[in-house]
């Protein structure tokens, strides 16, 4: 899937119109807008209902495990990313989290590190990329993915390289769990999304600002800390 978003992405946006009236971070926005209905389309018609269907069949117990089973293999790159960033505590943290989930956590499905207190700081390639200088470029809808920027698109091609995921070598099994992760993520979304509906006059200049604010405190906040010691205020997904 993320490969069919980078064939799709990159052969049109050499093509984008770019007027003075555009906004400096998102002077491809006729394409992103595009874009940002397409994947509203699939959202409304597809990925929503069934997650919704998920929630409501399947039990909190599997809905967890699941979480926690995705969860897990996140640690392990967010792991890789700490230590690029040069952060020792939060790398250290992350493969000790991996190890225990995995080895006493029945492969991830259980959160045995958050229950001993070992804390999660979720990071990716895109923050490590911006932590050594490079710039977020203009902002970028990808199909499928959603909000990015052409920083954070290259980061996700980077660590689709990475993904546990990816290297099970049976088709059938491997495209089950890319659906599955899919439908956990945006299942976990639900409450989130019924509010931004409800709240927001225009949904994508809101989806827009609120990536690329989110995205520059997270650099920030990356650079500030220095080496390694610094606050976790900016990771949403970091428990204290």
């Amino acid at each position: 899937m993320r490969r069919l978003a980078a064939v799709v992405v990159l052969p049109v946006l050499g093509a984008c119109a770019t007027g003075p009236e555009s906004n400096p971070q998102d002077p491809f926005e006729p394409f992103n807008r595009g874009v940002h209905e397409f994947n509203e389309v699939l959202d409304v018609t597809l990925i929503k209902p069934v997650a919704t269907l998920y929630v409501k069949t399947a039990p909190d117990p599997v809905r967890t495990g699941v979480s926690n089973f995705f969860g897990n293999l996140g640690d392990l790159w967010s792991f890789v990313n700490a230590t690029l960033q040069l952060r020792p505590r939060e790398a250290a943290e992350n493969i000790l989290r991996f190890n225990v989930n995995t080895v006493f956590g029945l492969g991830g499905l259980l959160d045995i590190a958050s229950e001993m207190g070992i804390e999660r700081t979720r990071v990716d390639f895109g923050q490590t990329l911006g932590r050594w200088g490079v710039p977020s470029g203009p902002y970028l809808v990808l199909p499928f993915l959603g909000p990015s920027s052409v920083r954070d698109a290259a980061g996700r091609g980077i660590e689709t390289r990475g993904d546990l995921v990816m290297g099970i070598d049976h088709i059938p099994t491997r495209n089950s769990l890319y659906g599955l992760r899919l439908i956990d993520t945006r299942a976990n979304l639900l409450r989130a999304t019924s509010m931004l509906e409800g709240a927001a006059l225009d949904k994508y200049s809101f989806t827009r600002d609120f990536y690329l604010q989110r995205r520059q405190n997270q650099i920030d906040d990356i650079i500030d800390s220095g080496f390694g010691i610094g606050n976790r205020s900016w990771d949403t997904n970091s428990k204290d």
